[in-house]
């Protein structure tokens, strides 16, 4: 027997704001962390770890002027 469950979410305004925020993020760190992986496998180098990578895209992203803007967005939440 397979159950399942649906659920919906009505966030405030604010929160909408902080979900959009924290979805765009997502998308720009997950596009990047591809264009890495695609660039290292077009030249021919070996795979990179998901460790280096996270240091790479994320890391090192957020010292630079262009994506500084990821360091205000948290990781885990508000709660």
């Amino acid at each position: 027997m397979q159950l399942r469950y649906n659920y919906r979410l009505y966030p405030t305004p604010s929160q909408r704001q902080a979900l959009a925020k924290a979805f765009g993020c997502a998308r720009v760190v997950y596009n990047d962390g591809l264009r890495v992986q695609q660039d290292a496998h077009a030249a021919g180098l070996p795979y990179i770890s998901d460790a280096e990578l996270q240091r790479r895209v994320l890391t090192e992203a957020k010292k630079t002027p262009e994506r500084a803007w990821l360091a205000e967005v948290s990781a885990v939440g508000d709660g």
